[in-house]
């Protein structure tokens, strides 16, 4: 289905901002921090005031009394206000509290039933709204959101890049995976992304190193969380940052260009873009020369009824073919995805190769 996007805001030569608490604690809390952003110019205060949890007893957020106090930040502030909504009752609460933007939270993305039961809600409304990616690695259940709420008549539509669940072990709270957030940029090129570094860092130190990456990949903005006094916080304490201290980050990113007309860039880009064509037809080359490697041994293992996964090699070549990488100055991240895609194809070719009927 073809989309066309109506911006979300007009763009600028500085990042679009989103910041507030993970979730309105106190009217105090919520007025102190909104004070002090707005000296900031920032473009949303964001506020959670329903928050799904993973376990129930923990803090799920104060409900719609946290409306009023966003209604008074926009009164006394004049700053536009947004909150997490993930049924219609919370959309119809937040538009009469005059909430500004709504945003789709990771846990409901990843639920088409409720995505449609907030499309439903706000059919024919002129309410920009933004939707997180799911929480698991699934670019299709983003795209389907996102079609969905475009569906119900929102043209101003974006989404906000928060990272995805991983088992294993990992700097951040919910690992990047910016190539995910990339193919869907490619898919919908006018679309805005927002990068929510909070959630992927899930700790602070790391917050101003995620906002930076986002701006080198061109995303349009970010959305932080912020606290007068982050190490109170009621929920995600780790991840939340002063006022100050939001300033600072914001301050200190660089934000580039799309593109340029200087004649000599373009020149030397083009060149090391030709170098980079040539080289990956040499590695699709050796790639399919590995690969008909692999079918013979294929061969060779059904004509000895040997099974095709040989765990102990798996290992070996796992093994060697690290300590080769971190030579080359390339990620373990890196060469432990490209092996096992690779591994993954010659397995494939083997089984088919081992289940061929001979004529």
């Amino acid at each position: 289905m073809e989309m066309q996007f109506e911006p979300i805001s007009a763009k600028r030569d500085r990042p679009f901002v989103i910041a507030g608490p993970c979730s309105a604690e106190t009217e105090g809390q919520v007025m102190a921090t909104a004070k002090e952003l707005a000296e900031q110019d920032i473009d949303l205060f964001r506020a959670g005031i329903w928050k799904p949890r993973t376990r129930p007893g923990s803090f799920e957020g104060v409900g719609k009394e946290g409306l009023r106090w966003l209604k008074r930040v926009k009164e006394e502030t004049g700053l536009k206000v947004t909150t997490e909504v993930a049924k219609a009752e919370h959309v119809y609460e937040a538009l009469k509290y005059g909430v500004d933007v709504l945003w789709i939270g990771a846990r409901t993305t990843v639920n088409p039933f409720s995505v449609q039961e907030v499309a439903d809600a706000i059919s024919g409304m002129d309410i920009p709204v933004l939707i997180k990616n799911p929480i698991n690695p699934d670019l299709p259940l983003w795209m389907g959101a996102i079609e969905r709420i475009y569906k119900a008549g929102i043209r101003k539509i974006g989404v906000i890049h928060r990272g995805f669940s991983f088992h294993g072990e990992t700097k951040f709270r919910n690992v990047p995976r910016w190539q995910l957030a990339i193919e869907l940029k490619r898919n919908f090129p006018d679309l805005m992304m927002i990068c929510d570094n909070s959630h992927i860092c899930g700790r602070r130190d790391l917050l101003q190193e995620v906002a930076q990456e986002a701006m080198d990949l061109n995303y349009d903005g970010i959305m932080t969380e912020v606290h007068p006094r982050p190490d109170e916080a009621w929920s995600d304490a780790k991840q939340q940052i002063t006022p100050a201290t939001f300033k600072d980050l914001v301050d200190s990113l660089v934000v580039r260009q799309e593109t340029t007309d200087d004649i000599e860039f373009l020149t030397h880009i083009d060149d090391l873009r030709q170098q980079i064509d040539e080289l990956d037809d040499d590695l699709l080359k050796l790639l399919g020369q590995r690969m008909k490697v692999a079918e013979r041994i294929g061969e060779y293992k059904k004509r000895n009824n040997i099974a095709i996964l040989q765990t102990s090699r798996w290992n070996e070549i796992l093994d060697q073919v690290m300590g080769k990488a971190t030579a080359q100055g390339l990620s373990k991240d890196f060469v432990d995805t490209l092996l096992r895609a690779i591994h993954q194809e010659s397995i494939d070719r083997q089984e088919k190769v081992m289940n061929r009927q001979e004529a």
